[in-house]
């Protein structure tokens, strides 16, 4: 007697006498019905929809299979759902629970004219490729090909409009932190350097953030200053926060990389407060001399690391316009002196020294957690398209999706015990959900496993949701 066999089936290891065995056959099943948490957070801010409104579609709506909207809600979402390839949709595109997320009405496909997209309600790997690869600004909209075209002047605007609606009332002081970081590439892709400091071929993204809240995100060639374009940046979001908070008191933070004349001048010339790392030298030092022995013997009497501040008046011999306030922060360590310092335009009436450099500066390190979040989370570093406007679209698509989760967390986790959470954690223990679908005429229905261990958290935040009111 033949044994009948099938390659579809998987054989595991048995389970004593019982056979394990299993196939790809489950039906409408899919691994992220928490997902439906990320439309309720959309319903009600309506950050997506206003993200596929930054494009110029000029296809024949009788002549397409995907609208816009869905086709940017589908990478987005994807990519807040673990799925940083374009090669993962060639499969995604079948899944019904994502469909329903980007908002397609056909959640089974059963409707389109095209027989290769039968059975398929979202779009492949090469239609979100053609919408990654579209041109920008005016050259795109010259493009003879080209039927989609982005502007990223109104997506940097949506940025600063999302964070600006996240504040019931005008706050009185913002701080704007400002880092920049590096970002590998390993292929020819079109304006890659290599960069001394990092040591290999990449881009110098810079970041903008207010607390958790990104607010640009703009991709930069590494053969640049740190601080490049850092000023121009700045103007366009002050500008557009001041025009909704025109009492709001600013402050801009960053590291060494950023201590720059252009930098500081613009501050002092638009009424806006700063403290930047300042690299040190001999001079620095030599100012610091007593205040580091000092240290030293402190250290030397207890064992612990020891702090001494001092701060004054300084000038470079030609690099500054002006004398303006330095703190110097004198440490002694386990492994010697460790010197260093800050610049501000605060006044020492309202920061002393150490309250300037270990309340005030020293908490820019969040930032760089945020950045790292985005990158190894959300995958902001997946920038593999030779074309440099593609690779920043891509920078643009990470970005709202840190948005969107970081929304999460905004309105329906504080209190709970994934309110500090990053993305990767909210991702596993909210959105990672087995889901059964059933569709019927009249409802989708879903069937969430049994056996979930976050079931009750996945109902507060679902009813913390639904007590704010949807955006018109």
């Amino acid at each position: 007697m033949n044994t009948e066999c099938s390659t579809d089936q998987l054989a595991f290891h048995a389970l004593g006498r019982r056979t394990v065995v299993g196939r790809f056959d489950g039906g409408e099943i899919s691994s992220d019905g928490g997902g439906l948490l990320l439309r309720e957070v959309e319903q009600r801010t309506q950050i997506l929809r206003r993200l596929s409104q930054c494009f110029t579609d000029r296809r024949d709506p009788a002549r397409i299979e995907h609208a816009l909207e869905s086709l940017v809600k589908q990478r987005v979402l994807g990519i807040a759902l673990g799925y940083e390839d374009l090669n993962d949709h060639d499969e995604l595109c079948r899944d019904s629970v994502l469909a329903l997320l980007s908002g397609c009405s056909d959640m089974t496909g059963s409707g389109r004219v095209r027989l290769s997209d039968r059975g398929k309600p979202l779009a492949g790997k090469s239609t979100l490729n053609r919408l990654e690869l579209t041109p920008a600004g005016e050259a795109g909209l010259k493009h003879r090909y080209k039927q989609v075209v982005a502007d990223f002047v109104a997506m940097d605007a949506l940025l600063v409009d999302v964070f600006l609606e996240s504040y019931e009332t005008a706050p009185g002081e913002i701080i704007l932190d400002v880092d920049a970081t590096d970002d590998p590439v390993y292929g020819h892709q079109a304006g890659r350097f290599f960069h001394g400091y990092y040591r290999h071929y990449c881009y110098l993204p810079l970041y903008i953030f207010c607390g958790e809240q990104l607010l640009c995100a703009r991709l930069r060639t590494a053969d640049r200053d740190g601080a490049a374009g850092t000023v121009e940046e700045l103007a366009c979001i002050i500008e557009r926060i001041r025009v909704r908070w025109p009492e709001v008191r600013i402050i801009v933070r960053g590291d060494g990389g950023f201590c720059r004349e252009e930098l500081m001048s613009w501050c002092e010339g638009q009424g806006v407060e700063y403290v930047l790392g300042l690299a040190k030298n001999a001079r620095l030092k030599a100012l610091i001399a007593e205040e580091l022995q000092q240290a030293k013997a402190e250290y030397e009497s207890s064992g612990e690391a020891a702090r001494v501040f001092r701060e004054c008046r300084y000038q470079t011999l030609e690099s500054w316009s002006r004398e303006r306030r330095v703190v110097g922060k004198a440490e002694h360590l386990s492994k010697g002196a460790n010197p260093r310092f800050i610049v501000s335009s605060l006044p020492s009436e309202e920061y002393d020294a150490r309250t300037l450099y270990e309340d005030l500066y020293c908490a820019r390190g969040d930032m760089e957690n945020r950045i790292k979040e985005q990158q190894l989370a959300l995958f902001a570093d997946r920038t593999s398209t030779h074309e440099m406007h593609a690779n920043q679209l891509r920078l643009y698509f990470s970005s709202f999706a840190y948005v969107l989760m970081q929304t999460l967390r905004r309105l329906a986790l504080q209190g709970t015990a994934l309110a500090r959470a990053q993305c990767d954690t909210i991702r596993l223990k909210l959105l990672k959900v087995g889901v059964q679908v059933r569709i019927s005429v009249r409802k989708v229905w879903l069937a969430f496993a049994e056996s979930y261990p976050y079931a009750a958290l996945f109902r507060q935040v679902l009813t913390r949701l639904q007590a704010i009111p949807l955006r018109c």
